[in-house]
């Protein structure tokens, strides 16, 4: 029996087939260029891109690095409410003395309740400041955010290490799939969208050339990786033209909170309805990948275990196993995106908003939708990438007799 497992060793390919392994050669070659093709369309000109005014880059302010060397607290009349009744921290401010690193000059500032009664501050600590310099007078220090570079860093070499020890050359490879995903996501589609261009043709493009990439470093060239890919293109491409109409549908404007704002005010020519139904693509594709990875190299060890099964017995057989896995992956969807809209969920809950008020509210229907239609789209690319493994795969042989008759029975 085979069961699911989301690691994916080595699979026995079965025998060599070089002129269907030519015709995939051709077929995905023929999809990579026409990705290619609509990347360099789509590419945006750095004039195109919109660049916001940094805030901490004007005339007499500046950012700088310091190293908290005091803390002290005091009563700053914070009663829990401000302005128009807009609910505050109930507590004490601080008044925080730093060094700053680069002359060891001294900067003090003063810490909110929400900062200080929230998270704290002690001695030590490594922090960035907004130095206000006007012309001729003191300069006035503001709290901008802890230094997390390093402790970052070291958890990106942690992982980067345990991933290359425990998958070691595929692990590797995942690692470059990694960082071939985030070039494509920093370089082509977010200056991309903020020039202007479709939402969903730079999202189903770039997710095109990332997914081929990521299949073929981490799974290595196969036909059996060429059927997943088939079953990922499935899914993307639906979840594309379901995330559109569902996005329209649903009247989801993209402008959800403050950020977003600001965000149509910096990039005028940006469509944030468009964004939302293109984040359905991008944010599904990790899961998509799992499942129809899975799938493909359940057909094959299927095929190699029952070599003479037909291809509906294996096609069934495999989707009784495909059908777990979609279980536990719309699971790890709905966790994924609960996880990103936490803040807002327990703002909404401490509101205390009807159920019906909370799932409309535009920030929050967003993940929903966006939920619902990534489960769907990966819901149907399980049985689409079974058919498509199981067209590709081995073709059922007779099965062998269970001895070679000897000469007695011969004669």
């Amino acid at each position: 029996m085979v069961t699911h497992a989301h690691s994916h060793g080595p699979v026995d390919e079965g025998p060599a087939r070089p002129r269907m392994a030519r015709n995939l050669t051709v077929a995905v070659l023929v999809i990579a260029a026409l990705a290619l093709a609509g990347m360099a369309v789509l590419w945006p000109s750095s004039d195109d891109v919109p660049k916001g005014l940094d805030p901490y880059a004007g005339e007499g302010v500046s950012t700088v690095d310091a190293t908290v060397s005091g803390v002290e607290s005091f009563d700053c009349n914070s009663g829990g409410l401000g302005p128009d009744s807009i609910p505050q921290v109930d507590g004490d401010c601080a008044n925080v003395t730093a060094t700053l690193d680069d002359s060891g000059d001294t900067a003090e500032f003063v810490l909110d309740p929400t900062r200080y009664v929230g998270a704290g501050m002690n001695e030590g600590d490594e922090i960035t400041l907004v130095a206000i310099e006007p012309p001729g007078q003191e300069p006035s220090y503001e709290f901008r955010d802890y230094r997390r570079g390093m402790p970052l860093l070291a958890l990106t070499a942690a992982f980067a290490v345990m991933v290359a020890l425990v998958g070691r050359w595929r692990g590797v490879f995942a690692l470059l799939g990694i960082g071939i995903t985030m070039v494509a996501l920093i370089r082509f589609v977010m200056p991309a969208l903020l020039a202007g261009e479709s939402p969903l043709a730079v999202a189903v493009v770039g997710s095109t050339v990332i997914m081929i990439s990521v299949l073929y470093l981490a799974h290595g060239i196969s036909i059996r990786t060429t059927s997943a890919l088939f079953g990922t293109l499935f899914g993307i491409a639906f979840t594309a033209v379901a995330g559109l109409l569902a996005t329209d549908w649903t009247s989801l404007t993209g402008v959800g909170s403050e950020d977003d704002h600001l965000l149509v005010a910096t990039a005028p020519d940006l469509r944030l309805s468009g964004v939302v139904a293109a984040s359905m693509v991008i944010a599904g594709l990790g899961v998509l990948n799992d499942v129809t990875v899975t799938q493909a190299s359940i057909v094959w060890e299927m095929r190699a275990l029952q070599p003479a099964a037909r291809s509906v017995q294996l096609f069934t057989a495999a989707m009784r196993i495909g059908r777990d896995h979609i279980a536990s992956s719309v699971y790890t969807l709905v966790f994924a995106y609960a996880g990103s809209a936490m803040t807002v969920l327990l703002l909404i809950t401490a509101y205390q908003r009807g159920l019906a008020d909370v799932f409309t509210a535009e920030e929050i229907a967003q993940e929903v939708v966006r939920t619902l239609v990534g489960a769907i789209g990966l819901v149907l690319a399980v049985p689409a990438t079974t058919a498509f493994a199981v067209w590709l795969a081995p073709p059922p042989t007779e099965a062998a007799p269970d001895h070679e008759p000897s000469h007695a029975d011969r004669s």
